[in-house]
C-alpha cells in the first residue's frame, strides 16, 4: 500500500492535449485561468503560479523586501525547502520549536527570537494544518513584519473562517503530488497586497516589464513560470479540491476512531475554527518506540510509512553551519524521530486503512 496516489484522470489528459494541440506550451491562458480558480477559491486579489513552491517562497521573501542578512523566523520542524528558500535569498533562518499536539509552531516562543535584524515571520501549517494565525499576525504587527505563510500543504484548510493563503502578507502553496492537488511540479503566491503582487510579477519572469513592442528588464529577476501544460492539469485539479478535502478529513477521521484504542500512538490534534487539509495524516509514537524500525517493520508487511518531516537543525548543513543543540528546540527534535506518516489518499478504503491500523498496532506491540 502506497503513502499517496494522486487523484488524475482522463479530464486531465484532456485538458494538457488541448494544450498542445495549441501550441502554446509556456505559461499562458492555462495558468491564467489556474491562477483565477486559485485566487477566488482562497479569497485574495492576486495569485501567480511558480515553478515550485520553493521558488515561490523565494519570489514572496524577496518582494516582502528582505535583504541578504537579515533573518527570518521559521519553525524547525518543516521541510528544509522551507529554510532553503531563505537561505537562497541571502537571509538567515532563525529557528523556532513548535507544538507537539499540532507540530505548528508555537508563537508564544517568536518574541524572543525577534531582533534588529528580523525582517519576516514564516510559519508553515504543518501537513495541512493552519497556525495559530492570530497570535503569529499580532506579534508581526508589533513588530511591523510581514508574515508569508508556507501553506505549501494546506490549500483547503480554514482558521476562523478564513482560507490557508489569505492569513498573512503572502502565502505559498504547492501542487507536488503528494499535495491535496498536484500539477506534476509547480507551486504559487497569494497575496492581497498590490504591491507585493507587482514585484512579484516582474521577479517572476526574468524581471521584465513588456512594453508596447519589446521588453525592458527593470530587475534581475528569475525564470520562476510554471508551464500552460502543468497549468492545464491545475484547472481541472482545482475542480476536485472540495470534494479531495473532504474525502481526506473523511478518511481521517476512519483513523481517528480505529487509532482511538492503539497503545502509543497520539492522533492529530485540531484547534477549535481550524479545519485541517490532512495533506499527510501524522501521529506521533510514544518515545519508548523505534520509529524507524516501525518504518520498516511496516513496509516489510506491504505498508508505505515515512517520517513526519524534519528537524531542520538536525540536518547537515544546518546543523555544521548553525550548530543549534537539541536541549534549543525540544518538541522539534522529539517530533522527528517520533513522528509517523500513514497512508492516506481519497481512494484508499475504509478496509485498507483498518488493514494499516491493525498491522500499526501489531508492530508497536512486537517493540514492546
Amino acid at each position: 500500500m502506497r503513502l499517496n496516489v494522486p487523484d488524475l484522470g482522463s479530464e486531465e489528459l484532456a485538458s494538457i492535449a488541448e494544450v498542445l494541440e495549441s501550441g502554446y506550451l509556456t505559461q499562458g491562458p492555462k495558468v491564467a485561468e489556474f491562477e483565477r480558480l486559485v485566487a477566488e477559491h482562497v479569497g485574495v486579489e492576486h495569485a501567480f503560479a511558480t515553478s515550485s513552491a520553493t521558488t515561490g517562497i523565494h519570489l514572496a521573501l524577496r518582494a516582502a523586501g528582505v535583504e541578504p542578512g537579515d533573518e527570518v523566523i521559521v519553525p524547525d520542524f518543516s521541510f528544509p525547502a522551507t529554510a532553503n528558500a531563505v537561505i537562497q535569498q541571502g537571509a538567515i533562518p532563525v529557528f523556532v520549536d513548535i507544538n507537539l499536539a499540532t507540530f505548528n509552531m508555537n508563537p508564544a516562543l517568536i518574541e524572543s527570537k525577534i531582533t534588529e535584524k528580523t525582517a519576516a515571520i514564516m510559519p508553515v501549517h504543518a501537513f495541512g494544518l493552519p497556525a495559530d494565525m492570530d497570535a503569529i499576525n499580532e506579534i508581526a504587527a508589533r513588530h511591523n513584519l510581514p508574515v508569508i505563510e508556507d501553506a505549501a500543504c494546506a490549500l483547503g484548510g480554514t482558521f476562523k473562517g478564513r482560507e490557508a493563503g489569505s492569513l498573512g502578507t503572502a502565502g505559498v502553496f504547492s501542487f507536488h503530488p503528494r499535495k491535496i492537488i498536484t500539477t506534476g511540479e509547480g507551486g504559487l503566491v497569494s497575496t492581497q497586497n498590490a504591491e507585493m503582487a507587482e514585484r512579484i510579477a516582474v521577479l517572476r519572469t526574468h524581471g521584465a516589464v513588456r512594453g508596447s513592442h519589446f521588453m525592458s528588464f527593470v530587475e534581475a529577476g528569475y525564470n520562476y513560470r510554471l508551464s500552460d501544460v502543468l497549468g492545464a492539469i491545475g484547472v481541472v485539479q482545482m475542480g476536485k479540491l472540495r470534494d479531495l478535502v473532504a474525502k481526506r478529513q473523511e478518511l481521517a477521521g476512519v483513523y481517528n476512531r480505529l487509532l482511538a484504542g492503539v497503545q502509543g500512538v497520539q492522533t492529530p490534534t485540531v484547534p477549535a475554527e481550524t479545519t485541517h487539509t490532512y495533506q499527510s495524516y501524522v501521529v506521533l509514537l510514544d518515545a519508548k518506540y523505534d520509529r524507524n524500525a516501525v518504518i520498516d517493520a511496516m513496509r516489510e508487511r506491504g505498508i508505505e510509512t515515512t517520517l513526519g518531516t524534519y528537524s531542520m537543525h538536525l540536518q547537515p548543513y544546518f546543523s555544521e553551519r548553525f550548530g543549534i543543540a537539541d536541549e534549543e528546540l525540544p518538541q522539534a527534535t522529539r517530533a522527528h524521530s517520533s513522528a509517523l506518516t500513514l497512508p492516506l489518499y481519497p481512494q484508499l478504503t475504509e478496509a485498507e486503512i483498518a488493514s494499516v491500523c491493525e498491522t500499526l498496532g501489531e508492530v508497536l506491540a512486537s517493540q514492546g
